[in-house]
């Protein structure tokens, strides 16, 4: 029959739904199968109704009732090395969310570490200011489980882009630290744009020799010509 018909139609939309639902799920933790989120606030009440909530969507967490213990943790582990990122309370007994946001940035963490502050109506022109300040969002109590979580996941996404670029200019540092010191100059000279015969006129050293130094920088460096370097040294 016609109704019945309409029942199935609606039983297989939502079989559809949720399989879609499951499939996003699942790409998001092949994605970010280390992804933490930490989770900072001194009522117990909140910090397992997030627990869960970020469980039900495949997410691992870890709760702290104090941000002297989150700090701690981040001390301990001396920074971040897989996607992460923090939900904050803005007022807790002891240090202050905002305190603790302030020794984020004194340590340099925000670009790895994205802070997603918690707080109550009273709070908000404050959670606005520290948004301002380098903070990646805000979310005013009670708030919406699957706007928070969507969030949650630009957070982690954030933080895996800073995270490779870390490791990026990090691998670029061990790079140059390994050429010699006339390696660097020839490097110098070479991404200024100078062909070899002015580099051994600059530095008063043969054609031939520029040649061997500039092969060693090339190999080094990871590199195969002059253009690739260049960009490869641009913003150092």
């Amino acid at each position: 029959c016609r109704s019945c018909d309409c029942i199935d139609n609606a039983r297989i939309a939502l079989s559809v739904q949720r399989i879609q639902r499951n499939d996003h799920r699942d790409r998001h933790m092949r994605t970010n199968p280390h992804a933490t989120v930490y989770i900072v606030d001194d009522d117990a009440g909140v910090r397992d109704a997030l627990a869960w909530l970020l469980r039900s969507r495949r997410l691992s967490s870890e709760c702290f009732d104090s941000a002297e213990a989150f700090d701690a943790r981040i001390t301990a582990i001396s920074g971040v090395r897989e996607p992460s990122c923090v939900l904050l309370d803005v007022r807790m007994a002891g240090l202050s969310g905002l305190v603790m946001f302030e020794k984020l940035i004194a340590y340099g963490l925000l670009p790895t570490l994205p802070v997603i502050f918690l707080t109550g109506h009273a709070d908000v022109p404050t959670a606005v200011d520290a948004v301002k300040r380098g903070a990646f969002d805000f979310y005013e109590k009670p708030f919406s489980d699957n706007a928070l979580v969507d969030r949650i996941e630009q957070a982690l996404a954030l933080s895996a882009a800073g995270l490779a670029q870390q490791n990026q200019s990090t691998g670029l540092q061990a790079r140059l630290d390994g050429l010699t010191e006339r390696e660097r100059d020839v490097l110098r000279l070479v991404v200024g744009g100078l062909p070899n015969k002015l580099v051994a006129d600059q530095l008063d050293i043969s054609v031939r020799t520029v040649e061997v130094h500039r092969a060693r920088v090339f190999d080094k460096m990871n590199v195969k010509s002059a253009v690739e370097l260049a960009n490869l040294m641009r913003g150092v």
